[in-house]
């Protein structure tokens, strides 16, 4: 086993192991135990998820059904939310029929026609706060709920993401938009009924004081669009690469669009200027010699996890463990 850093076959995906704790120590003490089901599209490792259990989390949000499973299997599925629309819900009702709780988003008839076709028998309501992406029109909320009901399904309230706004630099109008993302959730409830008002990310996660749970899961690891905000969370995971290549005025290393989500921008590279990526590599200034380590902070956590296999968990230069990010794929 590789025990050095500076030893490791680049690119690779590293996680400072302090960094990591000190974060979700800081996410538990603002919302302890339940008050957050982490979500972990954002980093898809169960090893890291059972350190967020360990700090109190024991309720889970997933974006797929294959990390529903991989929770499942890792012991980690007391209380799961697919926060997705499925229209074959056979395998999450495999999971719940084998004794694992897991509740499924809908937002239309044949969604919910799928939930209870499939075993599922838990379901929150999601509803479109802003987002133009899943989730009915806040005044259809009561109605689907109510045809849950009749498919004999349980609705244990309601879920919303005001994913336009989490990462909104500006911090007042992140709370505004917020209140009123949250104002159409609420109403929505109140016409549902339930526990839960589930909502919210690393962005919203101090001022969305509306939620009863809030789904953060980019704040264990962080990336560059999040560290603009001023959050009280310590960049924790980089791309490792090496600089294959120096001209007089750049340097290449071997680590690019392959290696990195991109949707949110460049990565960053401490006291440097990224020029731009390509397949295999990142062009950036000023140069430096060939063969030296550089460490990216990708734009994205949560694609960046996604590309690689294994993450290395260093303290210093040191290479302490490895862990399958083991929630990839479908």
């Amino acid at each position: 086993m590789i025990t050095k850093m500076a030893d490791l076959p680049t690119p690779a995906l590293i996680v400072d192991a302090q960094a990591l704790t000190d974060n979700i120590a800081t996410m538990a003490a603002a919302l302890p135990g339940d008050r957050l089901r982490p979500h972990v599209k954002a980093h898809k490792c169960t090893s890291l998820a059972r350190l967020q259990e360990q700090a109190g989390h024991r309720n889970f949000t997933c974006a797929t059904i294959r990390e529903c499973e991989g929770m499942v299997a890792a012991g980690l599925g007391h209380d799961l939310l697919l926060g997705n629309e499925v229209l074959d819900a056979r395998r999450i009702g495999a999971l719940v029929a084998a004794g694992a709780r897991v509740s499924v988003a809908v937002d239309s008839p044949q969604t919910i026609e799928a939930a209870a076709a499939g075993g599922v028998r838990e379901v929150l309501i999601d509803v479109n706060v802003g987002l133009p992406r899943c989730g009915c029109q806040p005044a259809d909320a009561g109605p689907l709920a109510e045809l849950a009901r009749q498919q004999g399904l349980e609705v244990r309230g309601v879920m919303g993401y005001e994913g336009h706004v989490v990462g909104l630099e500006d911090g007042g109008e992140r709370e505004r938009q917020c209140r009123t993302s949250m104002e159409l959730l609420v109403a929505a409830h109140a016409d549902v009924g339930g526990e839960l008002v589930s909502a919210g990310g690393t962005g919203t996660y101090a001022c969305n004081t509306w939620a009863s749970e809030i789904q953060a899961g980019s704040y264990a690891l962080m990336d560059v669009a999040y560290g603009r905000l001023g959050l009280p969370f310590r960049q924790a995971v980089f791309v490792l690469a090496t600089v294959v290549s120096s001209a007089p005025e750049w340097s290449v290393a071997d680590a690019g669009l392959k290696t990195m989500g991109m949707d949110h921008g460049n990565p960053e590279i401490e006291g440097e200027t990224v020029w731009f990526c390509s397949d295999e590599h990142t062009t950036f200034s000023p140069p430096m010699a060939v063969g030296e380590k550089v460490r990216l902070v990708p734009g994205h956590v949560d694609p960046t996890m996604a590309y690689h296999e294994r993450l290395y968990l260093c303290s210093g230069a040191d290479v302490v463990d490895v862990w399958p990010v083991d929630l990839r794929g479908w």
